[in-house]
């Protein structure tokens, strides 16, 4: 029997699903901390430190009720990223974190369309008044992205482990909800 978390929920867009992460996903998690693509995301890891920080990920969950979803296509859950509400221990504020394992993965929108249902459900489900995106600032793609998710850089935090990463703050649901953000959803 493969051990999984419980009592989570699984949202769908029009091309994917996100759900919590599980055992089959370490090896994807793995690959993407090996590549040079995690350097915006903490470090290049080996296999034990990845193997740690992927037990984090999933203790997120059994601690804060929520976490960061793996990205999949409908029909192949084949892990493809990550995405979701974040709120590690020392962070400034409630986080909606993304990435893609794969460059061959962007510019496709899904970073985007996976974005915006974890944001919705930040808002919707868990009640959050507001939401940040921590962003290395040698990240130009991601950066571009929180911009088309409606978000305004705030400076910059210190994130303990991590260094220097620009805050991004998100449209709040009362803006959403008053329909001033048309372009973004």
């Amino acid at each position: 029997m493969t051990p999984a978390l419980t009592h989570t929920p699984v949202l769908e867009t029009e091309r994917l699903r996100l759900r919590a992460p599980a055992p089959c996903d370490f090896e994807a998690w793995a690959a993407y901390k090996a590549s040079a693509r995690s350097r915006f995301t903490g470090a290049v890891q080996d296999r034990p430190q990845a193997w740690r920080g992927f037990c984090g990920l999933i203790g997120h969950w059994a601690v804060r009720g929520y976490g960061m979803f793996i990205l999949t296509r409908h029909g192949d859950d084949a892990a493809l990223g990550m995405v979701g509400p974040w709120f590690p221990e020392g962070w400034p504020g409630q986080e909606i974190g993304w990435m893609l394992f794969d460059a061959a993965l962007e510019g496709q929108g899904l970073a985007q369309e996976a974005a915006l249902a974890a944001r919705a459900h930040a808002y919707d489900v868990l009640g959050w008044p507001t939401a940040i995106s921590l962003i290395d600032p040698e990240n130009a793609a991601s950066e571009a992205l929180a911009r088309r998710l409606g978000c305004v850089a705030e400076g910059l935090a210190d994130l303990p482990g991590f260094g220097p990463a620009g805050v991004w703050r998100h449209p709040g649901p009362d803006t959403l909800a008053e329909g001033g953000m048309e372009a973004y959803a």
